[in-house]
């Protein structure tokens, strides 16, 4: 038995997978589900005694947001990307974020591959002369993708699996990824982007959220790529430039373009989507959704919402992308000290001769640092006064302190 100094509440917002709410209801938490995504506002409104938060894509969590949200403990980002969360500012506010890098990553793959594919064959193209009673039978610019180059422009989780069916497809592969990346299978890694732009027939975008990474893809890069190459992007919206996009699909440049993220979205189902890419040939819109399958989601509701469990119940951070990851087991007849601190020499000793003061026996103790944040979990085996947990709030370099009693 668990008993935390934090609401046992949790808000689930944009539609996430009921295996969520049964895994966090099953630890004892009463659970609140939105089918949309909260603005600004109304999210402040909304979270006043939620410890726990789990969000999409769509949800902004921004400073304002957690400086009004004195309960919140923890939020899980039930999808791959977390540049919907200031990292930064939720850690300097004693709250923790998850995500779920890997449980989508076939999914976003198996996409990829059939939109290279549809576009290679012009089946937009040719779906929508049915629809409309035109009966094209011809191969004219219709293509197998067996024997041409595929460009990838990111070698993470999702990158290096595309690699790996791409290749099995037939297809060269080459890549390129601003850190040292080793190559799968046959891949070729190219030294610059537009190395592998002037190389390769198809570029699929799979890239991560850092801030860096906006308009990343424009203009420039749109020219440097291959007369009728193919165009993806399934990684963010904010790293395409969507004018030069259409510009060279209209010119001829562009053959094709697969799109699947945009610079702004839609909150919610049935909200009206804009864009300049609509109504274009050969041109595949979807509204985010490559990471959206159900056996994708079910895998990202049960991971998440575990890793939020673990965390408020336990206190371990593994795979947490904004704290120092560490988990120590949980004793029984224990009490379980949280404490979250600037990363300077000598808290550890400072914990512990404050704790040795009041004649706290540590029973057990892990320390983990990551950049200017340090994280300390504590078991003791006797009980404690307010006074201890007022002096370690007390000391100078405390960002957090909470506690977790076991039975």
């Amino acid at each position: 038995m668990l008993t935390l100094d934090t609401p046992k509440r949790a808000l689930l917002l944009e539609n996430i997978h009921p295996d969520a709410t049964a895994r966090l209801t099953k630890a004892g938490y009463e659970v609140q589900t939105m089918s949309r995504a909260l603005g600004e506002d109304d999210l402040i409104e909304a979270l006043p005694g939620f410890g726990l938060l789990g969000i999409r894509s769509q949800t902004q969590i921004t400073d304002r947001v957690l400086a009004s949200a004195p309960d919140l403990l923890a939020v899980g980002a039930f999808c791959i990307g977390t540049n919907q969360v200031d990292l930064n500012a939720a850690a300097q506010r004693g709250v923790a974020v998850f995500n779920a890098p890997f449980s989508n990553t076939r999914s976003v793959v198996e996409l990829a591959v059939a939109e290279i594919i549809s576009m290679a064959r012009h089946l937009p193209e040719k779906n929508l002369g049915m629809h409309q009673g035109v009966w094209d039978k011809s191969a004219t610019g219709s293509h197998e993708v067996r024997g041409r180059t595929l460009g990838i422009v990111g070698y993470g989780n999702i990158g290096t699996q595309l690699s790996v069916i791409a290749e099995a497809l037939g297809m060269t592969v080459y890549f390129y990824d601003v850190a040292d990346k080793l190559a799968i299978g046959n891949a070729r890694s190219c030294s610059t982007l537009n190395e592998l732009l002037e190389s390769v027939e198809t570029v699929t975008l799979h890239v991560d959220g850092r801030s860096g990474n906006r308009g990343f893809f424009g203009e420039e890069e749109f020219s440097t790529m291959r007369p009728r190459s193919l165009f993806l992007n399934l990684s963010r919206g904010f790293v395409v430039d969507h004018g030069a996009l259409r510009q060279h699909i209209e010119s001829g440049h562009i053959a094709g373009a697969a799109i699947d993220v945009f610079p702004s979205e839609p909150k919610g189902r049935g909200d009206e989507f804009v864009s300049e890419l609509r109504g274009l040939p050969n041109v595949i819109l979807t509204p985010h959704i490559a990471g959206s399958t159900e056996e994708a989601q079910q895998d990202i509701g049960g991971y998440v919402s575990g890793k939020l469990v673990d965390y408020a119940l336990a206190g371990a951070t593994t795979m947490s992308v904004n704290y120092p990851g560490l988990a120590l087991p949980v004793v029984s007849g224990t009490h379980r000290l949280i404490h979250l601190h600037r990363n300077v020499p000598g808290v550890l000793a400072s914990i512990n001769r404050l704790l040795a003061e009041h004649g706290v026996n540590v029973e057990g103790q892990l320390l983990r640092t990551r950049d200017d944040m340090g994280y300390v979990i504590t078991d003791i085996g006797t009980s404690y006064s307010d006074e201890v947990l007022d002096e370690l709030r007390a000391m100078d370099v405390t960002i957090s302190l909470r506690t977790i009693e076991s039975a």
